[in-house]
Formats: C-alpha cells, sequence, structure tokens
C-alpha cells in the first residue's frame, strides 16, 4: 500500500529535520564563533531552514551537484565533457542509469521536493509566530527557483498537491498548470516583498543577498522573466504578460548590476560544488569542446578566466597548433566520447577554471540582458529598451563579472566565427563545422538570426549554469553543438536533437505507480524516454 515515497518523505521528515535545525547545523550556521549572540534561537532554526532550501537550487552534496549540474546539465547543455573513462554509461552518451537520473525526485534525503517541503513548512511557522512575511516570501521564490528545474528535466511533476492529500497520493501536474502555478506563487512573492521593502531582516540567515529585500524582489522578477521566455513558444500571450509584468519597474525591476547577482556561497563540504564535482574529483568532467570551439573562434578574453591552459607544447613550450596554424592554448573533449585515456592524451585537455573558493550562480545581470534583448527582438515585447542595447549590455555584463577587459572590441567583432573543431588527440575526431555566427549585432538581420546570436552569447556568458543551458537548447534550437561521438540511446534520442528530458525514475513506478503512469498517459505526451519533447518544447521545425 505504499503508494507515495514522496509524501511518506515530506510526512516522516519533519521531527528529523526539526531536530537537526537547532543543533547539527551549527557548524554551519555560526559563521563567527566569537558571536555567538548575533543569532536568537528562533533564528538559528530558521537560518538553518533557509540554508537547506537554499540547498536545493544548487547543492551543496557533492555527490547530487556532480549528477545534476556537471555530468546532465553541463554536459546536455554543452559546456563539459565526461572527464571518467568508467562513465560508459552517462547522460553524455544518452545512456545514464537511473541511479544518475533520479537525482531530482528520488535519489536521497537530499533529494529537491523531501527537503523543500519539510524547511517551507517550519519557516511559514515561524513566519506565523514572529509576524514576519518576508522568510516566507523569499522562500516561496527560492521554492519556484528549485522545482522549475524538477519540471525541466521531466515535464509533468507533483507539484501543487504535495503534502496535502489526506489519502497519502501525490498526483502530478501537468507541466503547464506548473508553470501557471510558478507565476502565481511568484506574483504573490513579490507582491509581500514589495510591500515590506524596509523589513529588518538578519544577514546572517541569508547567504544570497543578507537580508536585502530589495534584491530578492529583482531576483524573483528576473525568474519570472526567464520562466515566460521558456513558455514562449508554447504559451505566448502568458509568457508576454508575465515577461512585461516582470520588468516593469513598478514590480521592483530586475537584476541589472552584477552587485545584484544572484549568488550562493555557504558550503558544508569543501567548497564550490562545481570545483569538488569536476576538478576535485580528479577531473571527472573537463571543458567541452563546443564551448571552446566558440570562443576559440571569437577571440574571448574571458577563457582564461573559464578554463586552464592546455599541456598540447613543443619542446620549447610553445603551443601546437591545428591545421590552421591556430595555437593550442585552450582544448576541450568532445562530449560522449568513443574512447577516453584519462592517464594519456586527456591529461593534455583544458581543465576547468573554477575554483574552490568561488560563489554558486543561480543567476546574473547578464543573463537577465539577454533574456530582455530576446523578448524584444524576437517576440516584440516591451522590454523597456531596445534588443541591441540589451544584447551589448548582457556581454558587457559578463566582462564586468569575471573582471575582463575588451568587451567593446569584442561586441564590435563583426568577423571572427566560432572555430574548426580539431582533436589533437585523434581519439573523436568531428569533420563538420560550426555556425559562421559573428559576434556584433545585426538589426538587419531576422528574427531567427537575431535569437541565434543572442542565445550564443548569453550561452558563453552563462557558464557553469547548464540546466539553463540545456533548456535553451531544447526551446530554441541554440547553440548548436557538435554532435556526441557515441550515442548509446539505442536510436531513442536524435543525434541532432540531443535528449529532450529524463525519464521518471523507476522508484516512482513502485511508491508512486498509480499517478506517475497516469502522468505518462495523460499529461506527458509521449513515452516516458529521453526522447518526448516537454510541453514548452513547442517552436517549430526543431
Amino acid at each position: 500500500m505504499k503508494q507515495n515515497s514522496l509524501y511518506n518523505i515530506i510526512a516522516g521528515g519533519v521531527l528529523a529535520l526539526s531536530a537537526t535545525a537547532c543543533t547539527g547545523a551549527y557548524e554551519d550556521i555560526n559563521r563567527n564563533p566569537f558571536e555567538p549572540d548575533d543569532l536568537t534561537a528562533d533564528d538559528y532554526a530558521l537560518s538553518s531552514s533557509m540554508y537547506n532550501i537554499c540547498n536545493t537550487v544548487m547543492s551543496n552534496d557533492v555527490n547530487q551537484y556532480q549528477f545534476v549540474e556537471s555530468l546532465m546539465g553541463c554536459t546536455l547543455g554543452g559546456y563539459f565533457a565526461d572527464g571518467n573513462g568508467n562513465f560508459t554509461a552517462s547522460f553524455s552518451r544518452y545512456n545514464p542509469a537511473n541511479g544518475w537520473s533520479r537525482v531530482f525526485m528520488e535519489a536521497n534525503q537530499n533529494s529537491i521536493i523531501p527537503t523543500l517541503y519539510t524547511n517551507i513548512s517550519m519557516i511559514e511557522g515561524y513566519c506565523e509566530t514572529s509576524g514576519n512575511p518576508v522568510p516566507a516570501a523569499i522562500a516561496k521564490v527560492v521554492k519556484v527557483a528549485a522545482m522549475s528545474r524538477v519540471t525541466d528535466c521531466y515535464g509533468p511533476i507533483p507539484y501543487s498537491k504535495i503534502g496535502y492529500d489526506g489519502n497519502i497520493l501525490t498526483p502530478y501536474d501537468s507541466q503547464q498548470d506548473v508553470y501557471y502555478k510558478f507565476f502565481e506563487e511568484l506574483g504573490e512573492a513579490i507582491e509581500e516583498l514589495n510591500q515590506n521593502r524596509g523589513a529588518q531582516l538578519n544577514p546572517l540567515i541569508d547567504d544570497v543577498y543578507r537580508g536585502d529585500v530589495t534584491k530578492w524582489i529583482r531576483f524573483a522578477n528576473s525568474l519570472k522573466l526567464r520562466l515566460a521566455l521558456r513558455i514562449s513558444y508554447a504559451d505566448p500571450a502568458k509568457a508576454k504578460q508575465m515577461a512585461e509584468e516582470a520588468v516593469n519597474p513598478a514590480n521592483g525591476g530586475v537584476i541589472e548590476t552584477v552587485d545584484a547577482n544572484a549568488t550562493y556561497k555557504h558550503y558544508s563540504n569543501g567548497g564550490n560544488p562545481t570545483y569538488m564535482s569536476t576538478v576535485n574529483y580528479g577531473n571527472d568532467s573537463r571543458p567541452s569542446a563546443d564551448l571552446i570551439c566558440y570562443m576559440n573562434g571569437y577571440n574571448d578574453p574571458r577563457r582564461a578566466e573559464y578554463f586552464t591552459t592546455s599541456g598540447w607544447t613543443n619542446a620549447d613550450g610553445s603551443y601546437m597548433t591545428d591545421p590552421a596554424g591556430n595555437p593550442l592554448e585552450y582544448v576541450g573533449v568532445r562530449r560522449g566520447w568513443e574512447t577516453y585515456e584519462r592517464d594519456g592524451w586527456a591529461l593534455n585537455m583544458s581543465q576547468i577554471g573554477v575554483s574552490s573558493s568561488d560563489p554558486t550562480i543561480w543567476m546574473t545581470a547578464s543573463e537577465v540582458a539577454f533574456l530582455r534583448a530576446e523578448g524584444a527582438a524576437v517576440f516584440n515585447w516591451n522590454m523597456g529598451g531596445t534588443a541591441e542595447s540589451f544584447y551589448n549590455n548582457g556581454i558587457a555584463l559578463s566582462f564586468e563579472q569575471y573582471g575582463v577587459s575588451g568587451a567593446e572590441d569584442y561586441m564590435a567583432d563583426a568577423t571572427s566565427v566560432p572555430a574548426t573543431y580539431y582533436d589533437p588527440s585523434s581519439a573523436n575526431p568531428w569533420s563538420g563545422s560550426l555556425p559562421r555566427v559573428t559576434v556584433k549585432w545585426d538589426e538587419s538581420a531576422s528574427a531567427e538570426q537575431k535569437q541565434e546570436r543572442i542565445i550564443i552569447q548569453k550561452w558563453i556568458a552563462n557558464w557553469t549554469l547548464g540546466n539553463e543551458a540545456w533548456a535553451d537548447l531544447r526551446r530554441t534550437g541554440y547553440p548548436s553543438l557538435i554532435p556526441v561521438a557515441a550515442n548509446l540511446s539505442g536510436g531513442v534520442v536524435d543525434s541532432a536533437k540531443g535528449p529532450q528530458r529524463m525519464p521518471y525514475p523507476q522508484e516512482e513506478y513502485t511508491n508512486n505507480s498509480t499517478n506517475v503512469r497516469n502522468a505518462v498517459n495523460t499529461l506527458l505526451g509521449g513515452p516516458d524516454n529521453m526522447a518526448t519533447k516537454l510541453w514548452w518544447a513547442a517552436k517549430p521545425n526543431i
């Protein structure tokens, strides 16, 4: 009779999380042991719950982060390639095992859904007692940020009925209904936060904005804009309404400056999880050939911030060259490789340039500028400015974010195009070519050409936001990527399109069988495999 593990985990986990909220997480919360009275006992509990829900957006559990971000999102989004020869069943080859692809819903005690709902319940209880509505409003924003990634992985998911069904069942919602609920919840949170702009929130309980309510408002509106673009082809009228509401200054504005970027830095297990799950894990992931080809072709000065230099050098220390005479200073690995020599030629490939002390990125001013550029250029929405100004600002903000000069020269380049792929190891060759898209804005270009240009630059700027890149690829068809070397999906996944989603965890068919089967039969729109498109992936001809 065990119909739904999600609800049981939520219901059964409250006491355990309540116990750890005020004791077990002290070492993570108490940043300054010499000032133990900075937080009241209630604030300690609130801080623990806020920490727990923030970890559902980008997990600090390195194993979970590795699967969700490094191996799935960043690989399918074109940022990383597997760097471990033992990864024969993987996202990059389109044949992940259930233990890889279940991590959003059924992995372990760190799974997003039970962690979110138990801790949000505690935060709401605190707010009722204290009379301060701000933490609950922030929690609602964080919930949407986390759960949007879950639905964008699977499609229909349990959402509106989680924790409220007396029969211990968790029916699934259609993805359209989930998105409508997201917009409803963001609207409620934005209104609540705008009404409490002057509220005092202890900065020690807020690892994102240190208690700055106005920045939370900007993040909430920016997230609303991101989700509006996501549904732009599936529900154009709703997308336009939500996008124009999001950028309306009367609603509090969006992220426009680097100091308002949504980043998170509260590490309990060694440092930045991108670093920990890639470089620190013996380079289990390396930079992809896709991204490096684009950036090499554009002579992008951000390469030095994104990657290490390669080991493909001559005896005199100079870099070897490709057939066209270009130095092999930055060299990526082809995704979904046929063969891999971790202790051989792979040692010469560039490494991921994230450090253990870097913050985890949720959303940036650069991304928001590109969202506004696409809204204006492709869909003719009122974004509060011109597509060209937003596009150029997106580039400039990314350069500023990474402390790199040369943005003006970069955005004025009307001749450079992505480099031709060359594999110096000869292990995973490809003779095709990438699109000859330049950087400089062209107002005379078609809407389709403008979208490709915008998405390419947004993709480069969104480095390490792999699930966002994968979503854009499925929604728009851009950027064009090098086909994986080995497609082991058994003919399920089209190599030219790549995976469209992940199958539901096998545990759902055991623990929540009736509801997951109903979701597949009536809500998903196709078989429960990696080729079925999500509701919002509705752009014609891709």
